[in-house]
């Protein structure tokens, strides 16, 4: 598709629905589904502006992954806020950083290391207790447990939960998308990203790096980041 517009800009919306829309010529923008776009924060209105802004004579696609996640929020996670967080919530039960390798793996030591400190913190922030499993036989959370992370996650907006969804994805890790929320700072988000990924950063270690498995990894990082950044933006 040709550039059909000259200016890009946002506006701050009154009414009905009050937050902030990106403009094209002075129009403001709508989602997939024809709601308007409209954001709770004039930062991640302008974050969706600058998509639009770079892009050429032609449109391309792949340079609109916040326009796509915004508009996923609105139409999607909206009017399904219980199912999204009841999805989220299921992560949390199989968690990545609560499975181990057995205690006498060369891994279990590193998954130690590098997770446990992660989870306790997350313990500590939510107020719950979490049980950590050494294998691959699964053991569910306390219910008590899932209730305060489904509670703890009611309280994100749609926009939030719509980044929490990708992160957490992503991740394989409901922990580890909650605590990067809560983080300010790239590095650290990054960090929490890495830590994610220790399981398949050491099998690569152990058996060697692929050219295609490495771009792969890159790409689910920068994937990773540009959600927690949207969050982050549309937190204020």
């Amino acid at each position: 598709m040709k550039r059909f517009f000259d200016t890009v800009g946002t506006r701050e919306v009154d009414g009905d629905q009050t937050g902030w829309q990106v403009t094209l010529d002075g129009r403001g923008l709508k989602t997939v589904r024809g709601s308007p776009q409209i954001v709770t924060t004039e930062a991640l209105a302008k974050m969706l502006a600058s998509e639009w802004d770079i892009q050429g004579e032609e449109l391309n696609p792949k340079l609109f992954p916040l326009r796509d996640m915004a508009d996923y929020a609105i139409d999607m996670v909206a009017p399904e806020r219980p199912a999204i967080a009841e999805k989220l919530v299921a992560y949390g039960d199989t968690d990545t950083l609560l499975y181990r390798a057995d205690p006498d793996e060369p891994l279990y030591e590193r998954q130690q290391e590098v997770w446990e400190p992660i989870v306790k913190a997350f313990e500590q922030s939510e107020g719950i207790e979490m049980v950590r499993i050494s294998g691959i036989v699964h053991r569910p959370q306390k219910a008590r447990t899932l209730a305060a992370l489904k509670a703890s996650l009611g309280s994100k907006t749609v926009f939030e939960l719509a980044a929490l969804e990708v992160m957490t994805s992503l991740a394989a890790s409901l922990v580890i998308a909650l605590s990067a929320a809560e983080k300010h700072d790239d590095k650290e988000a990054a960090d929490l990203w890495r830590s994610a990924s220790l399981e398949e950063e050491w099998q690569a270690d152990l058996w060697g790096r692929d050219t295609e498995a490495e771009e792969r990894r890159l790409k689910r990082q920068n994937d990773f980041l540009s959600a927690w950044k949207f969050m982050r933006a549309a937190k204020g």
